[in-house]
């Protein structure tokens, strides 16, 4: 009997994921672009071997043609499959919007609940990879603002594994974003079969000084920060997980502990999801806190190709440190 192996990297653990839902469930059906593995299995290799496994009925690469993907995902669920449909890059699902946002995310509410979209599109994006402005974005706050739609991005393998799964399980539309950041580090491997519950947060260290709210790649930025600045600030650090829904109750816990927070994503700081963090933990928890709250994002720019304007757009750990000092120097 082979071991299993104790540790993995995100791309090794969705594909586990997708595997492990397809072995189970016959319904559970995977296309995109080059998904297929005569077309490689994914431009990443994260679909890689499933339609060998699987056959190409139910692992189909499809034409570039992002809005037939989504509008036959949506068929397909309705029809009472399982889709698990691929959008390349995140930038692109600028392409397929009307069919998520107008379809996808609203079929049950115009039905009266009568038909569900049990669909999870997939997506990669993400800076530090010189792939330039049309390939780089962090688009999850168009999404989150959308009623109807979760909105989910993992930090790490095991979460990647069973966020996933979650994911297929679920009734409604689920966008799944994929950090390119997080694609080749590896962590603790998954537990076969186990579940990571969706609109849930994790402390992932305890801390008493600060809060720092995060999700997806920053969340290991955040922890080098953290274990950088021990001893001196003790921060505590929330993985959101899933962005929408959001877990208001963990992220009340903890700032209602701490009373400081710093919120820190890729995406730009500007509209993005940390504005709607900061202004929920202010209506609610006004007068604990022991200084405004603070948002560390990218810039507001389109991601830049050259690779110094590219780290510069990035958020920084000399940035999310600054942040976290300004929450300290303002008790």
């Amino acid at each position: 009997m082979t071991e299993a192996p104790r540790t993995m990297n995100a791309i090794q653990a969705i594909n586990l994921a997708l595997r492990d839902a397809m072995a189970a469930d016959q319904n559970v059906i995977v296309f995109g672009e080059d998904v297929a593995d005569p077309e490689g299995g994914g431009v990443i290799g994260v679909t890689r071997g499933l339609s060998t496994e699987f056959g190409d009925v139910r692992v189909r690469s499809t034409p570039i043609a992002e809005q037939a993907i989504i509008g036959a995902a949506i068929g397909t669920a309705l029809a009472g499959m399982k889709p698990v449909a691929e959008i390349m890059l995140m930038n692109f699902t600028a392409v397929a919007m009307d069919m998520i946002v107008n379809h996808a995310a609203k079929l049950r509410f115009m039905s009266g609940g009568q038909t569900h979209v049990p669909l999870v599109i997939r997506t990669m994006t993400g800076a530090g990879f010189s792939n330039g402005g049309q390939h780089s974005d962090f688009l999850e706050a168009w999404f989150a603002h959308t009623p109807g739609l979760k909105v989910v991005i993992p930090s790490n393998p095991a979460d990647a594994y069973g966020l996933m799964l979650s994911c297929i399980d679920d009734e409604d539309p689920c966008l799944f974003v994929e950090p390119l950041g997080i694609y080749w580090t590896d962590g603790p491997a998954p537990v076969r079969g186990e579940r990571v519950p969706l609109g849930k947060a994790k402390v992932v260290r305890e801390g008493a000084d600060v809060t720092v709210i995060s999700y997806g790649r920053q969340v290991k930025d955040v922890l080098a920060v953290a274990e950088a600045l021990k001893g001196e600030i003790d921060i505590e650090v929330l993985d959101l997980r899933t962005v929408a829904p959001l877990d208001d109750a963990a992220i009340l816990a903890s700032v209602g502990k701490t009373g400081r927070a710093v919120i820190v994503h890729e995406a730009v700081k500007s509209c993005g999801v940390g504005a709607e963090i900061s202004a929920r933990i202010t209506e609610a928890l006004f007068s604990q806190l022991k200084a405004p709250v603070q948002r560390v994002g990218g810039k507001f720019s389109p991601v830049p190709f050259s690779k110094p304007l590219e780290t510069a757009f990035m958020p920084s750990h000399s940035e999310i440190e600054a942040a976290v000092r300004a929450t300290l120097v303002r008790s």
